[in-house]
């Protein structure tokens, strides 16, 4: 017994020590975030609200949408799918993305993507389903609350919402998405 608790005592001290040395705090981690989503939003058109008839403008020009009040996501409609093709509580779909760190937007100009290859590395989430949420967060899933399962979006994704590693680095990424149902 003794010996776990000077092993929980070491721990708890070097835990102490790798948290002196953080120059940065979460509050400054988020200030920073929302900086790099302005610079970007501000090169964009944004419109801050949903049109009442879900109607979104589509396209390379479209506008983004604030799908959320604390402005968490903005969506730009590449393509909206095909009326009807909404996906089910629970069901399984394959998406396929690009993302760009917003920390590195410059000049107008994004960083190199990264992503994912459906035939090499297929991603999937049951729709709705906390297990889901937590491992790639709920931005990923959000535009299908608007939008048929084929559609084409870019997506603005505060770390709050994003994928379970973007949640505890605190970075902003732009997503370029497509979803699909298994073959």
């Amino acid at each position: 017994m003794r010996i776990l608790r000077n092993i929980a005592a070491i721990v708890g001290c070097i835990l102490m020590l790798a948290s002196c040395d953080d120059d940065v705090s979460y509050a400054e981690l988020l200030n920073k975030e929302d900086l790099a989503v302005n610079n970007f939003l501000a090169d964009q058109i944004v419109y801050l609200d949903i049109p009442a008839d879900t109607v979104f403008e589509v396209g390379p020009d479209a506008p983004y949408y604030r799908l959320d009040e604390d402005g968490q996501l903005y969506m730009q409609v590449l393509n909206a799918g095909t009326p009807g093709n909404k996906v089910r509580d629970k069901e399984r779909i394959y998406f396929r993305f690009t993302r760009w760190a917003l920390e590195a937007y410059k000049d107008g100009k994004l960083p190199q993507g990264t992503g994912n290859n459906l035939s090499l590395s297929p991603m999937y989430f049951l729709y709705g389903n906390s297990n889901s949420l937590y491992l790639y967060g709920s931005g990923i899933q959000t535009p299908l609350e608007f939008l048929p399962i084929d559609c084409k979006v870019n997506l603005v994704v505060k770390s709050t919402v994003g994928m379970q590693e973007d949640q505890t680095s605190v970075i902003p990424y732009l997503y370029q998405l497509t979803y699909q149902r298994p073959m």
